[in-house]
């Protein structure tokens, strides 16, 4: 049996960062960090892969769209649509998806162990226990561009938060899922009418483009308000029948 890895959970005398975990992966270095958590209230956890922050739990509106606009863009009468959940992040897409029971099954891939361990058995199963025990629910550790070319199953919603969004991903290799061929991967793993739902922290004009080269329809940006100014954004866009 391997070792359960220690978190740092002591709450922090003021609203600095306190790193709860650092591993080194394939990818590079992902840390999960936590700010507050001491008398001044709740604490928020984040996560930041190679330097980059990625997502936390002070909010999750936009991640929860990223879910709730798929399933509206489906029609109403499909039974049981698949869904795809393209990084596991903080958990909030995925309790979004186990919190609606017409979704079927429900994949999550994540291909970073330590986020996974984070979820299982770590400080983010306060997020996520609910949803990961619900049967719906399959976590594939395994990388999502390669998952996306190679994969075996079809899924009636694809929805996608990998990276920062289209115009900032978190490593190299993730560019090749906004690429032409990347969405052809998409397509692929798309039943006709199925919806790509794509997250980003800011509106990309030229994505929107790719999308509709790619000969995706009904393509759209809905817009969440955030604190920072800029709004997050989630890219809908429709496979064709």
């Amino acid at each position: 049996m391997q070792p359960q890895p220690m978190y740092d959970l002591h709450p922090a005398d003021d609203d600095r960062p306190v790193t709860v975990d650092r591993r080194e992966g394939p990818y590079g270095e992902v840390v999960l960090r936590r700010r507050g958590g001491g008398p001044s209230g709740e604490a928020v956890f984040e996560i930041i892969a190679n330097g980059c922050f990625l997502m936390d739990t002070s909010d999750g509106r936009s991640e929860r769209l990223l879910i709730r606009t798929a399933l509206d863009a489906l029609p109403a009468d499909r039974p049981s649509p698949a869904l795809l959940i393209g990084g596991l992040g903080v958990g909030f897409s995925l309790v979004e998806a186990a919190a609606e029971p017409r979704w079927g099954r429900i994949a999550v891939v994540e291909r970073e162990a330590a986020v996974i361990d984070w979820h299982r058995d770590g400080p983010l199963a306060a997020v996520s226990a609910g949803a990961l025990a619900d049967p719906r629910t399959e976590i594939l550790h395994t990388d999502l561009v390669e998952w996306l070319r190679t994969g075996p199953e079809t899924y009636d919603a694809l929805c996608l938060d990998i990276d920062n969004g289209p115009d900032w991903t978190v490593t190299e290799g993730n560019d090749g899922l906004y690429s032409p061929t990347g969405l052809a991967a998409c397509a692929a793993r798309l039943a006709p009418g199925g919806v790509l739902a794509v997250w980003s922290a800011q509106p990309s004009p030229a994505f929107e483009r790719s999308l509709r080269n790619a000969g995706f329809t009904r393509v759209r940006t809905e817009e969440v308000s955030v604190a920072r100014g800029v709004p997050d954004v989630v890219h809908l866009a429709v496979r064709g029948a």
